[in-house]
């Protein structure tokens, strides 16, 4: 099953896809309101909204007040050693805020105060039930399904320290969508990320070579605060990222950059001017 959060009529709500149109969920302002639901997947089944064609349909973030949005660094092999470091022997976690999302085909806005704008194409969980000290097997279970981000970075703030932070929350600045899919529809350890600027491929990675898989995270997360649902975990960017290339290549107004994932689908931003 695949749910989104539609933009409709000045507001939003939570949809279910059903062959080319989306069925919206009547009550569920979006996805995060519907995943609070302990029945939020019967909810969805049942849905009986008037039909909007996906053709025409646009898209907001797949949760837009996420209460937290965890993300992790260095989390694929390639992207670590490009990066110059040694594999990790626990996650590095970083929080973004709700206000840093932005629409999976919506325009990012360059930043005027650092040129040194990079893409990260990652994959993204979805919390489905509340988490809190949960293992490895139990944590699967916590997950409600997964979607994709591009977790777009101002270097140049980024590194000014040794805390990523300043680089990573700037607002309206990462993409997520366009959908979530649910775990029976898409299994992380088969698919492949694929990230475009301008057409070109500039990262391509199966999503099973995950340093820390989902489940750990979710488990590991879980250890030091509870995971509620509708909270979402960015798991890591794969090796392709400009900042590692030689000469680097950044991000800038008039691009245009697309994530995708096998069996989510895709999302494309353009850059446009400050």
């Amino acid at each position: 099953m695949k749910l989104a959060t539609l933009r409709q009529n000045g507001t939003t709500v939570a949809a279910r896809e059903s062959g080319d149109n989306w069925i919206p969920i009547r009550g569920y302002a979006d996805l995060g309101a519907l995943l609070k639901e302990e029945n939020w997947r019967a909810l969805a089944e049942a849905a009986d909204g008037d039909p909007v064609p996906a053709a025409g349909a646009e898209l907001e973030t797949v949760v837009p007040a996420p209460g937290k949005v965890v993300c992790v660094g260095l989390n694929y092999a390639s992207h670590i050693k490009e990066m110059g470091r040694d594999l990790p022997a626990h996650p590095t976690l970083f929080a973004k805020y709700a206000e840093t999302l932005t629409g999976p085909n919506d325009p990012v806005t360059a930043v005027a105060e650092d040129p040194e704008l990079d893409w990260e194409g990652e994959l993204v969980l979805v919390v489905g039930s509340e988490a809190y000290r949960v293992t490895e097997e139990e944590a699967a279970d916590r997950i409600a399904g997964y979607s994709m981000a591009n977790d777009i970075s101002m270097r140049g703030w980024q590194f000014r320290t040794k805390e990523w932070l300043q680089g990573k929350m700037w607002a309206r600045s990462t993409p997520v969508g366009p959908v979530m899919v649910t775990p029976d529809e898409f299994d992380h350890r088969k698919s492949e990320l694929r990230t475009r600027v301008n057409g070109e491929v500039m990262q391509k990675h199966s999503t099973g070579d995950l340093v820390f898989p989902p489940e750990q995270l979710v488990s590991y997360i879980s250890t030091m605060i509870p995971l509620k649902p509708g909270d979402i975990v960015l798991t890591g960017t794969p090796g392709g990222v400009g900042r590692a290339r030689d000469p680097q290549v950044y991000l800038k107004a008039g691009d245009v950059v697309e994530v995708e994932i096998d069996g989510i689908g895709r999302m494309s931003s353009d850059i446009v001017e400050p």
